[in-house]
């Protein structure tokens, strides 16, 4: 679904509208995370392609881990996601033998705690690139495909620790904090846990716990020592509900 209405504004209030009815039909429903994510990436998608029509091409692909040593965060739905992808892949024999699970619990053991700056002084890559190709690419949450550059030299500097200005995509940006907080806004109404998460934590509950998916499905927050502590959720509560009042 793409808003017919122009303002950013409008946007967010027909994207809110189109996540409502999603968790309205599916609650309660197993199929939920993946009707909710495939909405999520579509609108991201087919809506960045509008309003970065014009612009120069991107420097990203898929095999390019330059900018993957960041702190990457991601909302329940997403993570869910993410978890039942890599444990699909972790049962066939080559996956048991890549274990992403060990991979990302050892490199949450490293990041835990570290916010922006650090992480990227550590110049880790996350652990899902592995020979420099994210192996969870199809299902990459919407922070990964929001973040876009029109530079891989600049990247790779920085990447590298150098000094280096990366001419970021401002449509990625504004597009994926536009269908992210519609969905955080929807799910705060429909009562389930909004917030976002630090990834590699948030991996290792969903994969660790049985009960992390049904606990968020009855309203409660399995993930909540991953969440971001460095966000005012009430602050942010107060604008989705100031923004759809408007």
């Amino acid at each position: 679904m793409t808003s017919q209405e122009p303002s950013p504004v409008g946007f967010f209030k027909a994207m809110h509208r189109s996540f409502a009815a999603t968790l309205e039909a599916g609650r309660g429903r197993a199929e939920l995370i993946d009707v909710l994510t495939a909405q999520a990436f579509d609108l991201f998608e087919h809506n960045v392609e509008i309003q970065g029509e014009g612009l120069p091409d991107l420097a990203c692909h898929k095999g390019c881990p330059s900018c993957c040593n960041l702190r990457i965060t991601a909302t329940a739905p997403e993570i869910f996601l993410l978890a039942r992808y890599i444990k699909r892949i972790h049962e066939t024999p080559a996956g048991a033998q890549l274990d992403l699970p060990g991979r990302i619990a050892e490199a949450h053991k490293v990041t835990r705690g570290l916010g922006d700056q650090d992480r990227l002084g550590l110049r880790r890559l996350c652990p899902l690139i592995l020979r420099g190709v994210c192996i969870i690419h199809p299902v990459r949450p919407l922070a990964c495909r929001g973040h876009a550059s029109f530079d891989k030299r600049a990247c790779a500097a920085v990447a590298a620790g150098r000094d280096a200005e990366v001419p970021i995509s401002a449509p990625h940006a504004m597009v994926r904090s536009l269908v992210q907080n519609a969905m955080q806004a929807a799910l705060r109404h429909a009562g389930y846990a909004w917030t976002s998460y630090e990834l590699n934590e948030a991996l290792t509950l969903a994969l660790t716990s049985e009960s992390c998916l049904a606990t968020w499905m009855a309203g409660g927050d399995a993930m909540g020592p991953a969440r971001l502590p460095d966000v005012d959720w009430g602050a942010m509560a107060r604008t989705f509900d100031d923004v759809l009042a408007s």
